[in-house]
């Protein structure tokens, strides 16, 4: 085509010359013609220059860097061997028709995962330190494989579940204990009956919080869980230990890489004790499914601002509320797993023998997404037995706001909880949010939504649920688990929370007539309870004084 214009206007050219010899010269034709040559070379070249670049591999994917050795860059689901790219195309075409709540477990786009080469994870042998983490729970798939696989992620590679209610039911259970590196401990007769023999029930340092209902039952039984699972550990070779709840992710800031494992890595020798500052979930909306991959706005810790910010901010921070968290605001924390070892309580850990050599961490933190999902009102309400009166839900609840939480969620009508829900839960004021954003108090973090947005998007749920051993065809198993987390949910095996309350009263005359030789408990710290933030009435004392 250029040659073809080359040519086309020579004799054009030629004419107006011989025409007007006499006139001003004009501008040479062939410079034209040059121009429009390379004008239409130059894309052309640049294309072709992309496309050997592409063609032969010149340009590094940066995601690749994150793939470990001998992977050879492959994705999940990239390998026609691997489950996934079976799984994944066969939940693209079902996805979208799925009656469940929970569906978005099983959906898949094109493999974006660059972090393993397949859902399993079975990595536990090859990393160092060994990471275990232990959880009390009757939470569904929906919540318990994002939380899980997030955590297989950064590091841990085992994982303790203590499990009832909807969690022990078959069709789930069978799923869990099918995952590498997970084991599934089931509250039965047995169970109890061994958990009854316990040393703790002798000893001092917890016994507050023995024999009373809803949140004190579940913290003596998560600190017996603890107990056991200080021993598993020990047998499995495990370096730390942590204790969290399903609706907790460890957020391993300040590392040298997004990792748990690099973290306690760099712990000094001498350190028995992390502690992780939680931050709370600040939700924006009342209409929320999926925490996890929904919220990205959390309220700073105590620990991890400066004191005239927290204490400056604490009236708009609060907003009404009892205190500057919903829920505790103590942490959680990780032990290095070791002779003596023992629970204090779900927040902490101990020695029988020393006082534990502890640090708190400047960065890192526990994401605790509590009342994320205005559902949380109702199922947390229906967990416990306790009349909704200001008397009664102190002995059933630790924290204020639990309390009132409760109280609402038992008397008011649909429209009157929502109302309460978006006084004293939702942030819908745009302004105050930029403001605690600006000073620090609200931040943004978009870590573990990215990650476990990965891990849906590779079908690693999907795979994990396709390849558990069969109970029920996969769509009526997908169809029960769409309820989320209801007490009312599909029955246990184990004995129900209730009754195990109930039998451990009828060995409490038992116990209090027994002559405690706790000479050396005694001297033990009492089990840490969940803790609110400072208030700023301390606050105010301290400046007086």
């Amino acid at each position: 085509m250029p040659s073809h214009l080359h040519t086309s206007l020579r004799p054009n050219a030629a004419s107006h010359y011989s025409n007007s010899s006499s006139s001003a010269p004009s501008p040479s034709p062939s410079l034209a013609a040059k121009l429009l040559l390379l004008l239409t070379l130059l894309p052309l070249s640049l294309a072709l220059l992309a496309f050997a670049l592409q063609w032969r591999g010149g340009v590094t994917d940066p995601t690749t860097r994150w793939a470990p050795p001998g992977s050879a860059h492959l994705f999940p689901g990239m390998d026609n061997a691997s489950p996934l790219s079976s799984v994944a195309r066969h939940s693209s075409l079902s996805s979208s028709s799925s009656p469940s709540d929970c569906a978005h477990l099983a959906r898949s786009a094109s493999p974006s995962f660059p972090y393993y080469r397949d859902w399993k994870f079975d990595f536990g042998a090859s990393l160092k330190p060994k990471i275990c983490i232990t959880t009390s729970t009757s939470a569904g798939l929906d919540q318990i494989l994002p939380w899980m696989f997030y955590h297989k992620v950064i590091g841990v590679t085992t994982f303790f579940l203590f499990v009832e209610g909807k969690a022990a039911s078959p069709s789930i259970s069978k799923v869990l204990e099918s995952i590498p590196g997970v084991k599934v401990i089931y509250r039965t007769r047995e169970l109890e009956e061994q958990q009854a023999k316990s040393r703790i029930w002798n000893e001092t340092w917890l016994s507050s919080f023995f024999y009373k209902p809803c949140n004190y039952e579940l913290f003596v039984k998560q600190s017996l869980n603890m107990e056991m699972a200080i021993v598993m550990a020990r047998d499995a070779g495990v370096d730390w230990i942590i204790h969290l709840d399903t609706d907790e992710l460890m957020h391993p800031a300040g590392a040298r890489e997004y990792s748990l494992r690099q973290l306690l890595m760099d712990v000094p020798d001498n350190v028995d004790m992390v502690v992780f500052p939680n931050y709370e979930s600040s939700v924006e909306r009342d209409d929320i499914k999926d925490p996890f991959s929904e919220v990205s706005m959390f309220k700073k810790n105590y620990d991890h601002l400066p004191k005239d910010t927290y204490f400056g901010m604490y009236k708009e921070s609060t907003r009404g509320n009892p205190n500057y968290f919903l829920t505790y605001g103590n942490g959680k924390a990780a032990a290095r797993i070791q002779d003596h070892l023992r629970p204090n309580g779900a927040h902490r850990w101990h020695n029988y023998m020393k006082t534990p050599n502890e640090i708190k961490l400047e960065e890192a933190a526990v994401l605790h997404y509590t009342y994320a999902k205005f559902s949380d009102l109702t199922s947390r309400r229906d967990r416990c037995g306790c009349k909704p009166t200001k008397e009664d839900v102190k002995r059933c609840f630790m924290l204020e706001f639990d309390r009132s939480a409760f109280i609402i969620a038992s008397t008011a009508t649909e429209d009157e909880m929502l109302n309460w829900y978006h006084e004293h839960v939702v942030w819908g004021d745009k302004d105050i949010k930029i403001k605690l954003l600006r000073k620090g108090i609200l931040t943004r973090i978009y870590a573990p939504m990215a990650i476990i947005q990965g891990l849906r998007e590779s079908g690693v749920f999907s795979s994990v649920i396709a390849s558990a051993p069969s109970v029920l065809s996969r769509d009526k198993f997908l169809s029960m688990i769409g309820g989320g987390n209801s007490s009312k949910a599909a029955a246990s095996e184990s004995l129900p929370s209730r009754k195990a309350g109930r039998s451990m009263e009828h060995h409490s005359t038992a116990r209090k007539i027994l002559d405690i030789e706790a000479s050396a408990a005694a001297s033990h710290a009492s089990a840490v309870p969940p803790l609110s933030p400072p208030g700023l009435g301390g606050y105010i004392m301290d400046e007086v004084y």
